[in-house]
């Protein structure tokens, strides 16, 4: 496991009733916190590259910006994935982030390379999931009317569904070729949410990428509800 210390940036929104029937059961999110320059992250690519074929997992993979200075860059990586998992970290009270780390649910925090241990964690997010339907139509998401402790923030989250192997050519990593999955290209916020009914409008997907919604309590807090979109 590869540590490192503190920066910022994370959250997501909702929308309002009765503009179309959500999905019959909400999938766990799992955030895969990985870099190509890490030795110890291609293991965890692996294991999300795997709940990517699940229906009842959103996957996503999420390459920071931390190891670039290893000698190779990561070439997806993005400043604000970096911080949205320093959110997290604040959120918890951890003082340092991590690669390989997966976040499932928004709630718990485990070294990505370990299935049975993902596995076990999934499993117990989805028994303690709960939160408001994401409702979607068109080009409109809605959130009915809830009960929320703090405000939440809804994101719109684009990703790449195909498998894509990266070559890496210097760096710890360097002379392997890694194949990442569900790789994030894109984090838009879209609002909050404080419990009132609300709609949002749903931005153009970009073309070829998944997309999913998430609404997430507070900033780098649990997420409450998700769903493709």
């Amino acid at each position: 496991m590869r540590l490192i210390a503190p920066l910022s940036l994370c959250v997501l929104l909702a929308a309002s009733a009765s503009v179309a029937a959500p999905p019959a059961a909400a999938p766990v999110v799992v955030e895969l916190y990985q870099s190509q320059g890490c030795s110890s992250c291609p293991p965890a690519d692996g294991v999300l590259n795997a709940l990517a074929a699940r229906s009842d997992v959103i996957a996503l993979n999420f390459a920071v910006t931390y190891w670039d200075q290893l000698g190779w860059k990561d070439t997806f990586a993005k400043p604000a994935y970096t911080a949205r998992q320093w959110d997290y970290a604040r959120a918890a009270g951890r003082g340092n982030v991590s690669t390989p780390q997966m976040i499932v649910g928004g709630r718990t925090a485990i070294v990505g390379s370990r299935p049975a241990e993902v596995d076990a964690v999934i499993a117990r997010a989805r028994a303690g999931q709960s939160g408001p339907p994401i409702l979607v139509n068109g080009t409109t998401i809605g959130l009915p009317a809830g009960k929320t402790s703090v405000p939440a923030t809804l994101w719109l989250v684009s990703y790449d569904p195909r498998t894509i192997p990266v070559a890496i050519r210097a760096g710890e990593n360097g002379g392997r070729t890694i194949p990442h999955r569900n790789i994030v290209r894109d984090l838009v916020l879209l609002g909050t949410w404080n419990g009132a009914a609300k709609r949002f409008s749903l931005p153009p997907a970009m073309p070829g990428m998944g997309t999913a919604l998430l609404l997430q309590a507070g900033r780098g807090g649990p997420i409450i509800a998700a769903r493709r979109s």
